[in-house]
C-alpha cells in the first residue's frame, strides 16, 4: 500500500491550496479517505474524511465551511481543497486510510501559510 501525498507550500493568508493524495495497492473505493495535519509541537489532528463512494464527508470545525475534500475514484486520488487559507493551518498534511484496525499514512506534505 502506498499514499502519495502532494500540492503543499507556501501560501499567503486567504490564499487557496489543492492537495492530492494518489493511492495504490489497495481497493480504493472501498474506503474511507482521511485527511489529517499536524502543526509543530503538537499533536497529529482530524481535518476531514469522505465516504468510499464520496457521498458523505465529515470536517472538523476548524476548517468546516473553508475547506472540502473529494476524490476521484476512477483514478485513486483524494483531494482537500483549501480555501481562506489562515496562518494556523500550517503544518504537514496526511492522508490516511484504516483497514482491519491498521492505520495507512502517507509522507506528508507541508502546507505554510504566512501572515
Amino acid at each position: 500500500v502506498q499514499l502519495q501525498a502532494s500540492g503543499g507550500g507556501l501560501v499567503q493568508a486567504g490564499d487557496s491550496l489543492r492537495l492530492s493524495c494518489a493511492a495504490s495497492g489497495l481497493s480504493f473505493s472501498n474506503y474511507r479517505m482521511a485527511w489529517f495535519r499536524q502543526a509543530p509541537g503538537k499533536e497529529r489532528e482530524f481535518v476531514a474524511t469522505i465516504s468510499g463512494r464520496g457521498g458523505r464527508s465529515y470536517y472538523a470545525d476548524s476548517v468546516q465551511g473553508r475547506f472540502t475534500i473529494s476524490r476521484d475514484n476512477a483514478n485513486n486520488v483524494v483531494y482537500l481543497q483549501m480555501n481562506s487559507l489562515k496562518p494556523e493551518d500550517t503544518a504537514v498534511y496526511y492522508c490516511n486510510f484504516r483497514r482491519t484496525r491498521i492505520d495507512y499514512w502517507g509522507q506528508g506534505t507541508q502546507v505554510t501559510v504566512s501572515s
